[in-house]
């Protein structure tokens, strides 16, 4: 099981995703401010960071690259309301997934950073509650 250090300001898409990643077999680990994930990151383990792009104090690039200077091995995956950001963002990304983001296209890009299998069964009910928040 994979271990995901989820950042989002945004306390309703935080629970929401973090349910139904739960339910795709990541153990998840959130923040909702991103000057704190930086402490945490330090003293917590995990396997992949999915943080959100637009959160006060510091963009989700600024954070990546944070995250990178800690655990430079781990992937970061940027979620955002953007269909595309400039390149001068995704330095510190390993994936970007923009506005209209498919669930599927997410948690299999996270599962192949991971290298993690899929679950038997998934609460899609969930899934469109996140497609509709995000």
């Amino acid at each position: 099981m994979a271990t995901v250090f989820y950042v989002d300001d945004n306390d309703r898409s935080r629970r929401i995703l973090s349910s139904i990643l739960g339910q795709f077999g990541f153990e998840m680990i959130t923040a909702a401010d991103p000057v704190e994930a930086i402490r945490r990151c330090k003293r917590v383990s995990f396997d992949l960071a999915l943080l959100k792009y637009q959160m006060p104090s510091l963009t989700g690039s600024q954070l990546a690259q944070e995250i990178k200077f800690c655990v430079p091995d781990v992937p970061v995956v940027l979620i955002s309301g953007c269909t595309v950001l400039p390149a001068s963002e995704l330095v510190f990304v390993d994936a970007h997934f923009g506005r209209g983001t498919n669930l599927d296209d997410l948690v299999g890009t996270m599962q192949r950073l991971t290298n993690s299998k899929p679950p038997s069964r998934v609460n899609w009910r969930d899934a469109t509650a996140w497609s509709d928040s995000s």
